[in-house]
C-alpha cells in the first residue's frame, strides 16, 4: 500500500475561493499538507498567490473559451427551458468543460479528489475521461448533484432514488426530459468507475445512497476542516472598535452572498424579528442585526432592530472580527450540507440559531451550543434567538461551540479521516 508521505492527491474544484465548496475544498488542502500528504488544487478559477494552487487558465484565450464553456452550458438550459430564467442556475448537465486527464498534475497524483466541478469546468466526459486513468477518485459532494441528474439540491423529489425525470426544476418536464437524458449519461459511466463518494454530512450521506447511481459504490461521511487555530475567539470589544460596531446592543449576524435569496430564509428571519418585538417589545432598542452581503442595505427597512450592514469581506481576518463582534449568528437557510459560516462562527466560540434542515442539526447541538429550530418557523426562529440572548448560560454556550468544533472538525481531525479513507482506496487498486 502506498505510504501517506509518498502519496500525492490532487483536488479539483471550479474555483479556489468563491463559494462554499471552494473553501472547503482549500481548506482540506492545507489540512492534507499540514498533516503528512502532499496535496495540490487545480480549479478554473485562480484568485490568489498561493503555490499549491494551479489554473487550467494559463493565458488569455484559455479563459476567454473556458468562460465560453460556462456560458455554453447555461444557454443550453436556457434554451430547453423555453427561454425561461427560473431555476437556470438550479441545475448544471455538465455538456462542456475541459479535458484535463493529460494533464501532468493529474498524471502524477496518486488519488484524484473531485470537489465541485460545475459550470464549464469538467463535462460528464471529462470526468470519465479520469475514470479510465486506473486512479482511484474520490468525490466530496458539496451539494446533491453527483447523486442526481441535474440538480444541486433535490429538496422533497426522490426520482433519482430510481431513474430521474418530470424534474420540478424544469419547465418542459416529461418522461424523457433532460433530467431524464443526463441521468442516463450519468449511470453508463458510473458503473464502472472507481468512486468513493464523500459526504459532508450524515444527512446527505442518508439521501445520497439511495440514489441508484450511487449503486455499488462507497459512500460515506467526512466533514470539512477550519482551521481552529485561525478561527478563535478574541476581544469582542476590539472587533467592534475595528468593524466601527460602537454600540453597547447584543448584535445578531445575518448574511449570505446574497441576502435576498429566498432559500438562505430571509423572509423567516424578518418574520422572527418582527415576532421578537411584538411578544418583547424591550429588545427594539437592546439588538442590533449586523447583515453583510449584495444587498444588505435593503435590510434597514425591513427589520424593527437597528441594522449595520457590512461592506464586501474580503479576508478571513475580517470575517473573524465580524464572528468576534457579535454574540449571535443566525442563519435560517433553507436547504444546507454542512455550512461553513456555522463551523466558522463556533470555532470563534459564537453561538448559532438554524433551522432543523441539511446537516445543521448535526452542527448545533440544540441547547448545548447553539438552538435548532423547527424548519420553516419563524415563531421558534425568534424563540431560539431570544434563548441564546436572554436566558441560556451564555458563556457555556460559548465554549461548547468552540469545543464542538475542536472535537470534530479541526484540521487534524478530518485530515486524519481522508488520510484513512486514500489508503482503503488505493488498497482496493
Amino acid at each position: 500500500m502506498q505510504k501517506i508521505s509518498n502519496m500525492k492527491v490532487l483536488l479539483l474544484n471550479t474555483s479556489e475561493k468563491t463559494g462554499g465548496a471552494a473553501i472547503a475544498c482549500r481548506r482540506l488542502m492545507e489540512a492534507l499538507n499540514s498533516n503528512g500528504v502532499e496535496a495540490k488544487m487545480l480549479v478554473r478559477d485562480k484568485q490568489t498567490a498561493n503555490p499549491n494552487v494551479y489554473s487550467i487558465n494559463t493565458n488569455r484565450m484559455k479563459k476567454l473559451i473556458n468562460k465560453w464553456r460556462f456560458l455554453w452550458e447555461r444557454l443550453m438550459i436556457f434554451i430547453y427551458n423555453k427561454f425561461s430564467k427560473r431555476n437556470l442556475f438550479r441545475v448544471s448537465i455538465a455538456n462542456s468543460g475541459t479535458d484535463i486527464s493529460n494533464y501532468s498534475l493529474v498524471q502524477e497524483a496518486d488519488i484524484i479528489h473531485l470537489h465541485w466541478i460545475n459550470q464549464g469546468f469538467l463535462s460528464l466526459k471529462d470526468i470519465e475521461k479520469l475514470t479510465r486513468l486506473g486512479k482511484p477518485i474520490i468525490w466530496t459532494m458539496h451539494d446533491m448533484w453527483p447523486s442526481t441528474s441535474i440538480c444541486h439540491h433535490a429538496r422533497e423529489c426522490n426520482n433519482y432514488y430510481t431513474e430521474c425525470c418530470h424534474c420540478f426544476y424544469l419547465h418542459c418536464q416529461g418522461k424523457n426530459d433532460l433530467s431524464r437524458q443526463v441521468f442516463l449519461k450519468k449511470k453508463r459511466f458510473y458503473q464502472e468507475a472507481p468512486f468513493t463518494f464523500v459526504t459532508c454530512s450524515d444527512w446527505l450521506k442518508k439521501r445520497a445512497w439511495q440514489s441508484d447511481l450511487l449503486k455499488g459504490h462507497t459512500v460515506t461521511n467526512v466533514p470539512n476542516p477550519i482551521n481552529t487555530t485561525t478561527f478563535n475567539s478574541h476581544s469582542p470589544k476590539d472587533a467592534r472598535t475595528q468593524l466601527q460596531l460602537l454600540t453597547n446592543k447584543k448584535l445578531i449576524l445575518f448574511g449570505s452572498a446574497k441576502i435576498t435569496d429566498k432559500r438562505k430564509g430571509i423572509d423567516y428571519f424578518i418574520d422572527s424579528c418582527h415576532m421578537l418585538v411584538k411578544k418583547h417589545p424591550n429588545l427594539h432598542n437592546d439588538i442590533g442585526v449586523v447583515v453583510y452581503g449584495k444587498d444588505s442595505e435593503i435590510l434597514k427597512e425591513l427589520v424593527p432592530f437597528e441594522v449595520f450592514p457590512l461592506n464586501y469581506i474580503s479576508s478571513d481576518k475580517e470575517l473573524i472580527n465580524v464572528y468576534n463582534a457579535v454574540d449571535l449568528f443566525v442563519t435560517p437557510s433553507l436547504d444546507e450540507n454542512l455550512p461553513n459560516t456555522i463551523m466558522e462562527a463556533m470555532s470563534c466560540g459564537t453561538p448559532c440559531v438554524g433551522f432543523k434542515t441539511g446537516g445543521i442539526p448535526e452542527m448545533i447541538d440544540h441547547k448545548v451550543n447553539g438552538y435548532v429550530a423547527n424548519y420553516k418557523d419563524a415563531e421558534d426562529l425568534a424563540n431560539g434567538i431570544r434563548w441564546v440572548l436572554e436566558e441560556s448560560d451564555y458563556e457555556q454556550l460559548s465554549q461548547n461551540a468552540r469545543k464542538k468544533v475542536e472535537e470534530s472538525y479541526s484540521e487534524a481531525v478530518v485530515a486524519e479521516q481522508y488520510k484513512t479513507l486514500y489508503q482503503q482506496a488505493l488498497a482496493k487498486r
